[in-house]
């Protein structure tokens, strides 16, 4: 079914909006929610508390992209879980890995939340991706978005994992230096 009309389907109050996101964007939910909570049972949770999250925000809202809206609610759900799960135990995996290796691209927490209130982060960020280039970007995004493995990065994209660290590597280098310029030394 196209997304436009599941988004009607929402529109409508159509309980059968939820069959349809569900039917079409399920796996890629799933998939978003276990690369960052590592258990099957909680990432079932979180894609299913997405559909109820969809359903409370459809109307008013009307995505452009379904998949990447229905994505980015499926993220901020398991960030959410994972930092309640993290605070009670302690835990690692790929979220942790991700936000150690970008730790040093932002050195003044203070800094970046004020920026960050007034929106122009995003911004910055948004010129960061544009200035990668393609390969780059979509490293980049995997890594530190949807918080793949390295690994499984390389094998995707048909590099080495040498190369995707390189790269990786390269992309915080960059993104540092324009956080450094636009954000410490206004």
């Amino acid at each position: 079914m196209e997304d436009s009309r599941i988004i009607e389907l929402y529109w409508a109050r159509s309980e059968e909006a939820i069959t349809a996101s569900s039917e079409k964007y399920g796996g890629h939910c799933y998939a978003i929610a276990q690369r960052i909570l590592c258990q099957s049972e909680d990432s079932r949770e979180c894609v299913n508390d997405t559909w109820l999250r969809a359903w409370n925000s459809i109307p008013p809202s009307r995505p452009d992209s379904l998949k990447a809206f229905l994505g980015t609610i499926t993220r901020r759900l398991a960030l959410d879980r994972w930092r309640c799960d993290r605070a009670e135990k302690r835990g690692g995996g790929e979220v942790t890995l991700a936000l150690e290796e970008l730790r040093d691209c932002v050195a003044s927490p203070a800094c970046v939340e004020r920026e960050a209130e007034e929106g122009e982060l995003a911004e910055l960020l948004d010129r960061f991706l544009v200035s990668l280039n393609k390969e780059a970007r979509i490293i980049f995004l995997q890594r530190y978005w949807y918080l793949c493995p390295v690994k499984q990065i390389a094998r995707h994209r048909g590099i080495s994992e040498s190369g995707v660290k390189m790269s990786l590597l390269r992309s915080r280098k960059k993104l540092k230096a324009l956080l450094d310029k636009e954000l410490r030394h206004e």
